[in-house]
């Protein structure tokens, strides 16, 4: 299984983090760096991933609305592609009920 850490406390802004995925999952030169085309990503993989999600207060911190944004779109797409696990280093965010 393949593992990809993203470290909130190295990660200050939107760029740095769609990097962090693009290097991490090896995503193609045309991945998007948004969040519609990081949810088009990983529902498109088709090998075992689990995406740890580490210092989620850091990342928060510097993207207070977007890190929410990001772990329910990781969600939303571990629902949809079996081949997806997360963890988040908290946890209100893993259990947080979203309205879909």
């Amino acid at each position: 299984m393949k593992e990809i850490i993203i470290d909130g406390g190295k990660i200050h802004t939107k760029d740095e983090l769609h990097d962090a995925f693009a290097v991490g999952l090896g995503f193609p030169e045309w991945y998007g760096r948004n969040l519609d085309a990081l949810h088009d990503c990983l529902t498109d993989i088709r090998e075992d991933v689990f995406i740890k999600i580490e210092d989620f207060d850091d990342l928060e911190e510097h993207l207070p609305v977007y890190a929410r944004i990001l772990v329910r779109v990781i969600r939303h797409a571990c629902r949809e592609n079996d081949f997806l696990g997360y963890s988040v280093d908290r946890d209100d965010i893993e259990d947080e009920d979203d309205e879909d």
